[in-house]
């Protein structure tokens, strides 16, 4: 923990949601998405940047117009800190107050929940005491450790989503492969009543044949 109070709000907030570009995974996308349709309707979101494809689809037509930056190609490979150091470099080049970042939090092999976790801004640094043990703080010390502070919590973001992922991914490929027994098992009974039915009929015309002749 970065022992920075992050609960500074700040008119201009921007929002970092983290997805993946993968899917079979269930509803974890559009859950993501609900959540921020909600607080979009709540308290209008300004500025955004879309980490992965399939929430960048799905909030496009609410709030594309607050797209500052989307990345892709993500989840097709296990995440890095570089690639959270990316990210983390990308948002700081925008103007904002705080920053907020959305992403499913793994609970456990059958649940997840979206969470949305405040990271500590430059004032929040600047104003706490612990910052100043160390010699000679200047902006750019707090700029560094800003950026730090944000990548990390960005690739706990990442490793939380693709946990979130692979566990609701196994959660829908179960429930596929169950649908798709029962629905072998029916057809299977229909296919066999369907011949028992014909062998029946077959029986009763040579029978009924027979009693003809005689």
């Amino acid at each position: 923990s970065s022992g920075i109070n992050a609960e500074y709000g700040g008119e201009d907030k921007l929002y970092i949601a983290i997805s993946s570009d993968r899917g079979l995974c269930g509803g974890i996308h559009s859950g993501l998405g609900r959540t921020f349709k909600a607080l979009h309707a709540e308290s209008p979101v300004k500025k955004s940047v879309m980490v992965g494809d399939k929430v960048k689809a799905i909030l496009i037509k609410t709030m594309g117009d607050t797209y500052l930056s989307t990345f892709n190609n993500v989840g097709k490979k296990q995440s890095s800190f570089s690639d959270a150091l990316d990210i983390a470099e990308e948002v700081l080049t925008y103007e904002f107050d705080s920053a907020d970042i959305a992403y499913n939090s793994f609970v456990n092999v059958v649940s997840y929940k979206p969470v949305i976790k405040a990271t500590p801004s430059a004032a929040n640094i600047e104003s706490n005491d612990a910052i100043f043990t160390y010699d000679e703080v200047d902006s750019e010390v707090i700029r560094c450790y800003q950026e730090f502070t944000l990548a990390n919590m960005i690739h706990h973001a990442l490793k939380e989503q693709e946990a979130s992922e692979q566990s609701a991914r196994m959660n829908a490929m179960e429930n596929a492969t169950r649908n798709a027994g029962e629905m072998i098992d029916a057809l299977q009974l229909q296919y066999n009543r369907t011949r028992q039915a014909v062998i029946t009929r077959e029986l009763i015309e040579i029978i009924s044949g027979a009693n003809a002749l005689d």
